[in-house]
């Protein structure tokens, strides 16, 4: 069977008709074109008062059919837009329909003939061109959700955070009932209970959506976006010091998980003579024993010397010396720190400072003089020592505010220690120990507070 040459054409309203895009004047010059190349077997395919934005059109989509059918050969239209005013669905008509059929393609306007290496040549300028216009688009897309997150706005898509519901209308976040859940998983957190303690008594199904939780910033009233933070419109379910707080916790814990029963050190524990990590090994019948692992050898990669001296101790011995320091600790009374910087004053005086170089600035641009630019100097070097002593300030308040939660921890250890779980003195002990180094009957505990007493040595007795 001969295969015949499809004519489409293609008006969508009358205002078109009037600018020469008539049906019968699109006809016209389509049947005068086959004339003149001799293509004497052709068929019109119409559609009236179709856009071109998408190819949903009742002719179109029978023009493909008997393309795949492999009953056309050729398609011409009057003008490349009346097949489409969208670039990527004329290339994708172009490139995945007719050409896998070996359908050639003729715009009579604009010349193109995909039977011509000329007209191959112009298609492939156009699919550069739509490519260009593609990366714009996703450009433009980009910048406008930038800037739209920096006016305070959820961007929109993925995943709404637990403890609030996407408020549409005007484009913020809004706390739900959940709300109430996120302060509490925080308040249960800080006052030392585990992720999977809390995720059991608060009913939520997974130990790790407590972690999500603790880690998602957007809680403090902030949005994340492309690796940096905006502040958003949204309302705050907790405090920034709150998730601070939690923070500095989630970094000291973040280590291998204790193990269940009464392995009370685990993931805390390191040789003091090659610097392996240590483990507890059934003993027999005396109970655990504390082993290195480049004496265990189970597992390889964990061997720092192979010929490492240390013989271990057994694990009883080490807890109780760890446990009675804590006590020791917790009864201590507390004491204040020494000179503590005054944050708000180094903020004024940073402000201070910033305003003074601004306006020295304003100066020297109306215009230049040598005197401005030494006091500019001196002005950018009085900035940056306000900006040294704003981080010492928020530093010296982030340390406080640890030891405090040590301290609050250490009180819990010293009030009540012979009734915790298990759990809860894992917990515990894991929040307020940094390390524990072993060195045959030699143990030093290391604190994750308070540099005066960093560290603690005793003998195992």
């Amino acid at each position: 069977m001969d295969k015949l040459t499809a004519l489409y054409l293609r008006v969508s309203t009358e205002a078109q008709a009037d600018e020469g895009y008539s049906l019968s004047a699109q006809a016209e010059k389509l049947e005068a074109y086959c004339k003149m190349k001799g293509l004497l077997r052709f068929e019109r395919f119409v559609d009236g008062g179709f856009s071109g934005s998408n190819l949903s059109r009742p002719a179109m989509e029978e023009l493909t059919r008997r393309i795949r059918a492999g009953e056309i050969e050729r398609v011409v239209v009057y003008k490349l837009d009346r097949l489409s005013r969208s670039q990527k669905d004329t290339l994708f008509l172009i490139e995945d329909v007719f050409l896998p059929h070996g359908v050639d393609f003729v715009s009579i306007n604009e010349n193109i003939d995909t039977g011509s290496p000329y007209g191959r040549a112009m298609i492939g300028i156009l699919s550069a061109f739509a490519q260009l216009e593609r990366e714009n688009i996703f450009l433009r897309t980009r910048m406008g959700m930038v800037e739209r997150v920096k006016q305070g706005y959820w961007p929109g898509g993925g995943k709404i955070p637990f403890g609030y519901d996407y408020d549409p209308a005007r484009g913020i976040l809004v706390p739900n009932a959940d709300a109430d859940t996120v302060r509490e998983i925080y308040a249960r957190y800080l006052a030392g209970h585990s992720q999977n303690r809390i995720a059991r008594d608060l009913g939520l199904k997974y130990e790790h959506l407590v972690t999500q939780i603790l880690k998602r910033e957007s809680n403090t009233g902030v949005i994340c976006y492309k690796g940096e933070t905006y502040q958003g419109r949204h309302e705050p379910l907790i405090d920034r010091e709150t998730f601070a707080r939690a923070q500095r916790r989630l970094r000291r814990t973040d280590r291998p998980r204790a193990a269940a029963g009464n392995k009370l050190l685990t993931g805390l524990l390191v040789c003091g003579h090659c610097g392996a990590k240590m483990r507890y090994q059934k003993w027999g019948n005396a109970g655990d024993k504390l082993v290195c692992y480049s004496r265990d050898r189970s597992k390889p990669h964990l061997v720092h010397d192979a010929d490492c001296p240390n013989r271990g101790v057994m694990a009883r011995e080490v807890e109780a010396v760890v446990v009675r320091d804590l006590c020791r600790l917790a009864a201590k009374p507390r004491h204040k720190s020494g000179r503590q910087t005054d944050g708000p004053a180094c903020r004024r005086a940073l402000d201070r400072a910033k305003h003074k170089l601004r306006r020295l600035y304003e100066l020297y641009a109306e215009g230049e003089d040598e005197a401005l630019r030494e006091a500019i100097n001196r002005a950018k070097t009085e900035q940056q020592r306000a900006e040294r002593m704003l981080a010492e300030a928020e530093a010296q308040k982030a340390q406080r505010q640890e030891v405090s939660d040590a301290r609050d921890a250490l009180t819990t250890i010293g009030a009540c220690w012979d009734t915790l779980p298990d759990e809860r003195r894992q917990t515990l002990v894991r929040a307020l120990v940094e390390k524990i180094v072993l060195q045959n009957d030699k143990i030093e505990v290391y604190y994750a507070f308070d540099a005066a007493e960093q560290t603690g040595a005793t003998r195992a007795g």
